[in-house]
């Protein structure tokens, strides 16, 4: 019984997939941000947000947060490349249309979650509300604001794809390794980059700049809309689009 039980575990348990797809997202992850980069409005902008964090970074209040919220993502991180993924994802080929229909499908149901989530819970009248004011701190974000977060906060933000990973993944069948690679690095990068400071607004960086100054405006305080992170489309179609 117990020999029956391991090996449906291992096979089940595709930890190569997982760590496929965690050398894919952090290979793409570099050789992006140094192409990026290459850009002198990018790399301008790269400048400004690095001066600027150095000085918040001096106040005493954002390392031990930023540490601590750090702490959080990286022992999630583990639990879920070690742990969860590889019971969610497969090398084996699909349809071509299955990649791009898994993302879409994976990226809004995570932004309903987390629309509703940052809506009626951190900006609600309980605890969590006392929770995101940390974050909120940051009228103006720079890109370490991205990091100064509760470590609660931090818990349900990731936490709350990866759970839409595995609960989507025991509906609609295994992910492709380029289906989580891809919603990984558009999570990732989507909540980095709406707190930024890019004030770019010409082409071809008009959407991205119109998406951070969103953001932006939800910083101003407590009771601005633009609660959604990947798209803005459930604050849209909500009435809370500020």
């Amino acid at each position: 019984m117990m020999h029956e039980w391991l090996s449906t575990f291992w096979e089940n348990y595709n930890i190569l997939g997982s760590m496929a797809a965690l050398a894919l997202i952090a290979g793409i992850t570099i050789i992006g941000k140094k192409l990026v980069f290459r850009h002198p409005d990018l790399a301008e902008m790269r400048r400004i947000n690095t001066e600027e964090d150095k000085l918040r970074w001096a106040k005493e209040k954002y390392p031990r947060t930023v540490k601590s919220s750090q702490s959080v993502g990286k022992w999630l991180n583990i639990a879920f490349f070690f742990l969860l993924l590889p019971f969610c994802i497969t090398f084996e080929a699909q349809p071509w249309w299955r990649i791009p229909l898994d993302v879409f499908v994976i990226l809004m149901v995570y932004d309903l979650f987390y629309y509703c989530a940052h809506r009626f819970w951190f900006h609600g009248n309980g605890r969590m509300r006392k929770v995101h004011a940390v974050h909120h701190q940051a009228r103006d974000p720079s890109y370490l604001d991205a990091h100064y977060v509760h470590p609660l906060e931090t818990f349900v933000g990731l936490g709350g794809y990866m759970l839409t990973v595995i609960l989507l993944s025991a509906i609609m069948g295994r992910f492709q390794l380029a289906t989580i690679v891809v919603t990984f690095l558009i999570y990732f990068q989507i909540n980095q980059i709406n707190h930024v400071y890019f004030k770019v607004p010409r082409f071809p960086f008009k959407t991205l700049n119109w998406i951070v100054a969103k953001h932006h405006v939800h910083h101003e305080n407590m009771h601005k809309g633009n609660y959604a992170t990947i798209t803005l489309f459930y604050d849209k179609i909500f009435g809370t689009l500020d």
